[in-house]
């Protein structure tokens, strides 16, 4: 299972904005969610899903705008499952809980932990803080045209809803890196796919009571 942190960036300083968040993300994500998504602790909000695109889609969400630390805790789930996300416990949970308090200090804002195998979720970490990377220096007028070609148009039909020849919309997706993006992210779902599951393959699983 996959278990999404998130701090709220200067919260001290700025309006809250889990509730709109929260919204959002049950708007958006509802039908992949193991639970419906729940603030924790404050200016923090907290979800659970199974599914590996879904976990990576609100990483992307979440770090777009630069409001938020990010963690991402892979592991088991307590079952049965509570009525609500911030009561439920597991491997997932503790280690998403040091994953956001790393992120806070993380140049992308990213940490992904794991108790029973940390390596593959070190190595999802730094695959995913490269795309990261990446994103941070898109432009707007980049972002622009990415969001239209991620929603299904080609670039040609993208560069004509917004106005441009279909040399400047390629142009603009190179220096976005579109492409590359577009082309990351499912290798990045399987890799963290095969990073949840490596965390029932160990020989023991962990007890989170143990860490009481």
């Amino acid at each position: 299972m996959f278990v999404v942190t998130a701090d709220q960036v200067d919260s001290r300083r700025r309006p809250d904005i889990v509730a709109p968040a929260l919204e959002e993300i049950a708007d958006r994500f509802a039908a992949h969610l193991a639970l419906p998504p729940d603030r924790n602790a404050g200016d923090e909000l907290q979800v659970l899903t199974a599914d590996a695109a879904t976990a990576l889609d609100l990483i992307l969400t979440l770090t777009r705008e630069g409001a938020w630390s990010v963690g991402l805790g892979l592991g088991d789930v307590r079952l049965p499952l509570p009525e609500n996300t911030r009561e439920a416990t597991g491997d997932a949970f503790v280690a998403a809980r040091t994953a956001v308090a790393r992120a806070k200090r993380a140049p992308a804002r990213l940490a992904v932990e794991a108790l029973a195998a940390p390596e593959p979720a070190a190595d999802a970490e730094a695959l995913v803080t490269l795309l990261l990377t990446l994103r941070d220096g898109r432009t707007a007028a980049g972002w622009e045209l990415y969001d239209l070609v991620s929603a299904g148009l080609t670039q040609a039909e993208a560069g004509a809803r917004l106005g441009i020849t279909p040399q400047s919309a390629s142009d603009r997706a190179r220096a976005a890196g579109a492409r590359v993006e577009l082309a990351a992210i499912p290798a990045l779902t399987r890799l963290l796919a095969r990073a949840d599951a490596a965390q029932s393959e160990g020989p023991d699983a962990h007890d989170p009571e143990e860490d009481a």
